[in-house]
């Protein structure tokens, strides 16, 4: 327990949209509310774009508004998307510096890609962002002294694509045979990595740890505390 009292709004998948960003602006309203999150992805019929777009930015602790993206390109921030800073945590916690190392980031998801990518930069690293139209990518890959797998693809990143050594971070989250696993053949991968997260177990509570980081800054920001 860290003292934050949450509210759930578990609405049945065929409420419309209008009904949604009613709910989002009477939130937005209310001084009681310092952060908010949709859960994505949201059903077809709804416009994510227009819904993660009415959540007051001061209010975004997931960072996902267009005001919060900007800022974190130009590093003056309030709150990072909780996966990216979650790999970031981990990386400082464990004695690991970004500044002039090459960074790989696999995936170029407006949630994970990006702003990992954006966030290796302020570190000063050296970053590659690898997609599904990369040619050689293995080839990247295997440059990497950091590589943050966020494609998912459950065990795509093998070994013969990870150069000795290399911290892997795994950021995927996929289900095999009733299992989770990520997108890094954790099995093959760990002998020749430096450093290594697991799936599950690693970069996932520190993306619930980040969301609480958020939450409180947003209410230290509603409250003028320093």
């Amino acid at each position: 327990m860290c003292g934050i009292r949450s509210e759930e709004y578990a609405l049945p998948s065929e409420t419309g949209e209008d009904e949604i960003l009613s709910l989002i602006a009477s939130l937005n309203k209310r001084a009681d509310v310092d952060g908010i999150l949709c859960q994505l992805p949201l059903p077809k019929h709804i416009n994510e774009e227009r819904v993660l777009l009415s959540i007051d930015p001061s209010k975004d602790v997931d960072a996902f508004h267009p005001v919060n993206v900007g800022k974190i390109m130009i590093g003056n921030y309030d709150f990072l998307p909780c996966t990216p800073a979650g790999v970031m945590e981990l990386i400082r916690l464990s004695g690991i510096d970004p500044d002039g190392r090459e960074c790989v980031v696999v995936g170029r998801s407006n949630i994970v890609g990006k702003p990992q990518a954006m966030l290796l930069l302020h570190a000063n690293g050296t970053v590659t962002i690898c997609h599904s139209h990369t040619k050689n990518l293995a080839e990247i890959t295997k440059r990497a002294d950091i590589l943050v797998a966020a494609i998912g693809k459950p065990r795509f990143i093998t070994s013969d694509m990870v150069k000795e050594n290399a911290v892997v971070i795994d950021v995927g989250m996929n289900r095999v045979d009733g299992k989770l696993c990520g997108d890094v053949d954790f099995d093959n991968v760990e002998p020749i990595a430096s450093a290594i997260t697991p799936v599950p177990g690693g970069v996932g509570p520190m993306t619930i740890a980040m969301l609480m980081r958020n939450t409180l800054k947003a209410y230290k920001i509603h409250n003028n505390i320093s």
